[in-house]
């Protein structure tokens, strides 16, 4: 499975996220608000998108309508309060994807 992983700067959540769960999967991460934003090639690519918070999935679907109702767009519900590969972070990331991904299966 190709999973991109967004969050608002690409910073801490998905940046964290894309390396811990590279050894299971291809992965890529992508902010909103950052210099380089997340572009339509990085949604085309992914098979799952994982957004960290549910305002973020509302803003792809504003930025990309088209790719927005080709892809599953999944929340994590990770707030922003977290540094890159924070133990806190990454056990929450762990716990949330080991739930969706026994949902989506």
């Amino acid at each position: 499975m190709k999973a991109l992983f967004i969050c608002n700067q690409n910073q801490h959540r998905s940046k964290t996220a894309e390396e811990l769960f590279k050894d299971r999967f291809e992965t890529k991460s992508a902010g909103l608000y950052n210099e380089i934003p997340v572009k339509e090639q990085d949604l085309e690519w992914a098979d799952k998108i994982f957004v960290m918070e549910d305002e973020q999935r509302l803003e792809l679907s504003k930025r990309f309508p088209k790719q927005y109702l080709k892809k599953q767009i999944l929340s994590l519900n990770i707030p922003d309060i977290f540094h890159f590969n924070q133990s806190e972070l990454i056990s929450l990331l762990n716990f949330k994807m080991t739930q969706l991904i026994l949902t989506i299966s």
